[in-house]
């Protein structure tokens, strides 16, 4: 049985991915210059909504108010809002290269809320130009666009309702523009070591957490997959087996092919299952107050 959930192969659609991703970059990039730290560097991450990614209620750097910025996945627009209602749109087709892009979208947002600083240095991608000097990557197809988002979005809903009955802290469904995936992290309340002293690590790793994502594959896996993972995680958290998908030691985490999910009856409710059962797991191997990991079963319900 195939459902109604789309197919994403990272080989089909590879260049206008990268364009979309690096564009992404863009969106982040603002929000680390304007939004104020959080824990877990949670200032830094976008949000999937109805039009696309973008980024939350960001103030404006000479105080004039707040400004979003978006990309319009619908209408295949960069778009800046100020809270006065000012807008302005940035086309990305036909195929505009990332540097006019960006440089289109900077000079509009400084236009609307004022100067900051900005970091053109792309991150955790293959390639090193600066985005406002990025002319390599164009390629940009609507149509595979509108693929990704619909597949973008039913696997946002998955992450959303695995979070919900959570008792414990936890992170809204995140769209990270590093790794260009979405995530919800679910925490113990225990610290962790960090495992390396870089910024990421020092930053993002300082506490026990589970981490549920989907992402529209890459080079290392060509398909549309969730992930599932723990940290820190002990010698025997790779030990589970699953009804779908499974422990994937290249990536050092569960997987779960949506091209498996597709041939099931109820991809979302099976989508729940694989989330559920790799959390169950992680809690009991990495020592979780078991009380508070039942909660995420809707043990006690979320709303009595």
């Amino acid at each position: 049985m195939v459902s109604g959930w789309p197919s994403v192969s990272y080989a089909a659609w590879s260049d206008t991915c990268d364009t979309l991703h690096a564009h992404t970059q863009v969106l982040g990039k603002i929000a680390v210059a304007l939004a104020p730290p959080e824990p877990q560097l949670q200032h830094a991450a976008l949000q999937l909504t109805a039009r696309g990614w973008e980024t939350w209620l960001l103030p404006a750097p000479n105080s004039s108010g707040g400004i979003v910025a978006a990309l319009d996945l619908h209408t295949h627009e960069a778009v800046v809002e100020h809270t006065d209602g000012r807008v302005r749109r940035i086309a990305l087709a036909p195929d505009r290269p990332v540097g006019d892009v960006t440089r289109a979208v900077l000079a509009a947002t400084r236009e609307l809320a004022g100067a900051f600083a900005f970091d053109p240095t792309p991150q955790e991608v293959p390639w090193t130009v600066p985005l406002d000097e990025d002319e390599e990557h164009a390629r940009y197809d609507p149509e595979q666009v509108a693929t990704y988002l619909e597949a973008a979005t039913h696997a946002a809903l998955v992450l959303s309702a695995f979070r919900a009955p959570y008792r414990g802290r936890s992170t809204p469904v995140n769209a990270w523009w590093g790794s260009f995936d979405l995530a919800v992290v679910l925490f113990s309340g225990r610290p962790a070591e960090p495992p390396a002293d870089d910024f990421l690590s020092r930053n993002a790793m300082d506490a026990q957490q589970f981490t549920l994502g989907w992402w529209p594959g890459d080079q290392r896996h060509g398909r549309a997959s969730f992930f599932a993972y723990a940290f820190p995680a002990p010698e025997g958290f790779p030990d589970l087996e699953l009804p779908l998908g499974g422990w994937n030691a290249q990536l050092g985490e569960y997987i779960l092919d949506v091209d498996e999910l597709r041939q099931t009856s109820d991809p979302h409710a099976a989508a729940l299952e694989f989330a559920r059962a790799v959390f169950r797991h992680a809690c009991t191997v990495c020592d979780w107050d078991m009380g508070l990991a039942a909660t995420a079963q809707g043990i006690p319900p979320p709303i009595r």
